[in-house]
């Protein structure tokens, strides 16, 4: 089976300032008429066929570490969620960010995959392996699994206390830095490819840019107020 992975950027939306333009979060302020013109150009884009708009699966985001599975198409957000698992083919599931890591999994052989919001706390309570052990119920084995981490702040931009960075750094290894200009930092990327590969993931990919430097991207950290980026994959029919 072959998967699709696709990370959206600000660009050929509805939304405006400062929103603008292609915001996919229905939870940021932005007008609803625009979020869902820009979800809807989304899911007609993505060839999912008829009836696309509910063929892609939402999140209301929590930043913890449930995991929800699906089987067909949903026309609300499923509730209090941070992973979406499915094994139904022509099916998208979706993790909206703006600094935290969109991480995508899928395993080709048995035709499942996931997405996954990984921001700090969901990262540090274990959203992304408690999302691999459900992929693993429907069928996966982590040494077929492909992961994207998608774009996010990187470490020299994520500045937080000594005391944070050393909390994150036991809970997840390998997350531990220092930022561009020497302090105490969190590289949420680099901890997150170490839990993969820990787990015994076969191929973990990096997109490597930073949400804060690049401005084609949404960021929390630079803007306060902005829209959502959107991680998504799915099983083509």
């Amino acid at each position: 089976m072959r998967i699709r992975r696709v990370v959206t950027t600000r660009a050929g939306g509805a939304s405006k300032a400062p929103y603008d333009s292609f915001n996919l979060g229905d939870h940021v302020g932005d007008d609803p008429g625009a979020v869902a013109a820009n979800r809807a150009r989304l899911a007609g884009e993505l060839g999912l066929g008829s009836g696309s708009a509910d063929r892609v699966v939402w999140m209301e985001q929590v930043h913890g570490r449930t995991v929800a599975t699906v089987d067909g198409p949903r026309a609300q957000p499923v509730e209090a969620t941070d992973a979406l698992v499915t094994a139904e083919p022509g099916l998208a599931v979706a993790a909206l960010v703006a600094d935290c890591v969109p991480v995508l999994l899928g395993d080709p052989e048995a035709g499942v995959v996931a997405a996954v919001h990984a921001g700090r706390v969901g990262a540090r309570v274990g959203v992304v392996p408690a999302a691999l052990a459900a992929m693993v119920e429907l069928g996966a084995e982590p040494a077929r699994v492909e992961v994207l981490l998608g774009p996010s702040v990187c470490g020299e931009c994520y500045e937080v206390p000594a005391a944070m960075r050393e909390d994150m750094e036991a809970r997840l290894p390998g997350s531990a830095c220092k930022t561009r200009s020497g302090t105490p930092g969190v590289d949420l990327r680099a901890g997150l490819w170490r839990q993969l590969a820990d787990a015994g993931v076969g191929r973990i990919g990096v997109d490597p840019r930073c949400t804060v430097e690049d401005k084609t991207l949404f960021s929390h950290r630079r803007d306060g107020t902005t829209g959502r980026l959107a991680g998504l994959t799915w099983i083509e029919r």
